[in-house]
């Protein structure tokens, strides 16, 4: 029977006991994670939150407290009290940071016995995912896991703080809202009291906060919730948390500087690691010209260069046509990297850019006098000896080229970058932010041919393109910003429209009717009739954040109970059916696909 904790509750903390606190008498309350037996002597590790410290039990002693150490097995709950000690030299155990000392214990209470583990808790054990998120109760004992979730709750803590000092209000938005197009399905949910209605978990909080600011609150934060019913990847979860914020009265360059004092402030008190104000900025039109993408991961070079000038007059047609239909012929150059890309590795890179939408892969490997070229019979000696040089290609280097539509060559190219550098290990350790800013307002529709907004339909074009709104959708730039670290994106946001002729003019471009409009964003439109100051903001994913301040490869590791790749939680088991009487309730039949 497990005993009472009264009289013998935590004084200290296992993991932060240290020299300096030698012939203190101290209770410590957590985990048996390890069981050694030395004679006459037991040595039991116990684990809390903070870490691991070793308890001495010596049969000399006391004898009925070594008997009932000796009862003691792995994960049994325990309360022990004991006296700080100096281990001895030749005991010192360098790779614990209470290796110093131990407790000589006094008093063992067993409080709770526990079960052989499915898996040892431990980091140096590899063990299944699928069985640790079974396990995740167990998982999340394990010393990373732990270390992670105590950054997650540090991270939401110094956000709270800077946010606070800075004059914003912390408001709580609904959980249950109206369904309005954010780019993502909805997670829905049915209403009892309106039969065939329903409500939609939030996608983010976007119209309230932008009530909010028409309501007056200046300054607005959130640690909001938000669903998204998506696909799943590794820096994606259908649940997230995003540090949600508004600001009034302000513009662009407001707002990234209260976003850089946060990012500045958070490294700072979290890592200890400075980072420099303000950060880098590129437009998108250049981020997607130099790095193939709009989140682009700046730690290393191998820019994407344009070469159609050089080769449009070329006997490769290929390139010529590329260039000729309005297209273009680009190239990165992999400094050093003959030798690991041999024709075989570079046929693999050649598939891989098919199967992401390339025709096909050119290529320039350079490993003796001359150069090994894919397209050499179409170019003379000395055109393409101008051709690397002009790009930097040197002897031990290998170039790509993909010659396509504008797009095509640098999603190809982007692509190609990251896994060429990723191959080569040529990725420092470092953290490098920079912002994109001046997103095109309208992408267009390959199926439909219409202009679809790029971010949301609230975001303000830059005062210099409204002009064009109508002749030139494809020219219109957008007062929109995106925060991105090491090639993942952070942050989005933008500035939003206040004037209720200028967002009834972007509803009808986008091609919503007065219908739709009303059915959809109505009350926001209501709204802007009564004074609506100028108001910007944006959203941080926390989950995200805290994944690479951490170092860490997937979402998974920084929440405590996440979703596999299916949407599905392995420990609860969910989704779930639900009974008869619950949809009934509801007015829900379900009509379930035949199965094949």
């Amino acid at each position: 029977m497990a005993e009472s904790i009264q009289g013998i509750k935590r004084t200290r903390w296992a993991g932060e006991l240290r020299a300096a606190d030698c012939n203190q008498e101290v209770i410590i309350n957590g985990w048996v994670q390890r069981v050694r037996r030395l004679g006459g002597l037991i040595f039991i590790t116990v684990r809390d939150r903070t870490g691991l410290v070793q308890c001495n039990f010596n049969q000399e002693v006391n004898a009925e407290l070594y008997e009932k150490a000796d009862s003691l097995r792995s994960e049994y709950v325990v309360a022990i009290r004991g006296t700080v000690a100096a281990r001895g030299a030749d005991a010192v155990n360098p790779n614990m940071p209470t290796g110093e000392i131990e407790l000589i214990v006094s008093e063992l209470r067993i409080l709770g016995k526990a079960e052989t583990t499915p898996f040892e808790i431990s980091d140096e054990k590899e063990v299944g995912d699928t069985v640790r998120l079974k396990y995740r109760y167990l998982d999340l004992r394990r010393p990373s896991l732990t270390k992670n979730i105590l950054m997650r709750h540090q991270i939401a803590k110094v956000t709270r703080d800077y946010f606070y000092e800075n004059g914003f209000i912390e408001i709580e938005t609904p959980m249950m809202m109206k369904s309005t197009p954010e780019g993502a399905r909805d997670y829905i949910v049915p209403s009892r009291v309106h039969p065939g209605s329903f409500y939609a978990l939030p996608q983010s909080p976007q119209i309230y906060k932008q009530l909010l600011m028409l309501s007056g609150y200046d300054r607005y934060i959130q640690l909001a919730r938000c669903f998204r019913d998506e696909d799943l990847r590794a820096d994606r979860q259908p649940e997230f948390t995003q540090i949600d914020l508004e600001m009034s009265f302000v513009d662009v360059e407001d707002i990234l500087q209260m976003i850089e004092g946060f990012i500045k402030r958070l490294w700072k008190e979290v890592l200890d690691k400075d980072i420099e104000n303000p950060l880098p900025r590129l437009t998108y039109a250049d981020a997607m010209n130099r790095y193939g993408s709009d989140k682009p991961d700046t730690r290393f070079g191998m820019e994407i260069q344009d070469v159609s000038n050089l080769v449009k007059d070329s006997r490769f047609g290929v390139f010529a046509n590329a260039v000729a239909n309005g297209g273009s012929v680009r190239a990165i150059v992999a400094k050093n990297a003959a030798s690991t890309y041999t024709r075989k590795e570079i046929d693999k890179l050649t598939e891989h850019a098919r199967g992401i939408g390339a025709s096909g892969l050119a290529f320039v490997r350079w490993v003796d006098e001359t150069p090994n070229c894919s397209f050499a019979k179409f170019f003379e000696p000395e055109e393409l000896q101008a051709l690397l040089a002009a790009i930097g290609c040197e002897r031990g280097d290998v170039a790509l080229f993909v010659a396509d539509r504008n797009s095509v060559v640098l999603s190809t190219l982007g692509a190609l970058r990251l896994i060429v550098a990723k191959r080569l290990d040529i990725i420092p350790d470092t953290f490098n932010f920079l912002w994109i800013t001046e997103f095109p307002f309208f992408e267009k529709n390959e199926e439909t041919g219409s202009w679809d907004a790029m971010h949301h339909p609230f975001t303000m074009p830059l005062d210099e393109c409204i002009p064009y709104l109508e002749s030139d959708p494809g020219s219109v730039r957008a007062k929109a910003y995106d925060l991105v670290l090491n090639g993942t994106e952070l942050l989005s946001g933008s500035i939003r429209i206040n004037d209720p002729e200028l967002q009834q003019k972007m509803f009808q471009l986008l091609g919503l009717t007065k219908e739709e409009i009303d059915a959809k964003f109505g009350f926001l439109v209501d709204a802007y009739r009564y004074g609506a100051p100028p108001h910007g903001g944006a959203g941080l994913g926390l989950d995200r954040i805290t994944m690479l301040m951490c170092g860490c490869d997937s979402l998974r590791d920084v929440i405590a109970f996440p979703k596999v790749q299916n949407a599905s939680e392995l420990m609860s088991v969910c989704p779930s059916t639900v009974d008869e009487k619950q949809l009934q309730e509801l007015h829900i039949k379900v009509d379930l696909p035949e199965k094949e």
